[in-house]
């Protein structure tokens, strides 16, 4: 009986939908946080940069060159995550960035920055899904993450 829900469980939400859910999630929370950053098309916006020399500054990294790599990274990382392109490596860049946030600005923010951890790492372990270019495009990391499926010289 056991057996038979967890079959039934795995048939209704299989991987390709939870990965494809977890690409799309967090893809929405980084690229919205980086349309806060910019104007127009992709036109870093003065306060950014000030916010980055007072309440993000970093230590190493120049504020105006924090900016832009932040602004940069939460743009392009989630549209890759969407399209499940380079899921792997989008998903292991935006996990690093979460780490950066929680270790250097917001410390405190350890629960939010967790369930951005908690979407990610499915991602960087299992990669795209199915349902993701990477499949489509028979990227070597997507087949990594199914073998079951024949490899493709």
């Amino acid at each position: 009986m056991k057996g038979t829900t967890m079959l039934n469980t795995a048939r209704l939400l299989p991987d390709a939908t939870l990965l494809l859910l977890d690409r799309v999630a967090v893809a929405a929370i980084f690229f919205l946080s980086g349309r806060t950053k910019v104007q127009g098309l992709f036109t870093i916006k003065a306060s950014t940069y000030e916010l980055f020399r007072s309440e993000y500054a970093l230590p190493l990294i120049p504020p105006e060159l924090a900016a832009q790599m932040a602004a940069a990274a939460e743009h392009v990382f989630p549209l890759l995550l969407v399209l499940g392109l380079c899921t792997r490596g989008a998903a292991l860049a935006l996990l690093g960035m979460t780490a950066v946030i929680e270790i250097f600005v917001y410390p405190d923010a350890w629960p939010t920055h967790l369930s951005w951890a908690a979407l990610l790492l499915p991602l960087v372990a299992k990669g795209g899904g199915n349902w993701s270019l990477d499949r489509v495009t028979g990227n070597w990391r997507a087949r990594g993450a199914h073998p079951t499926h024949p490899t493709r010289p």
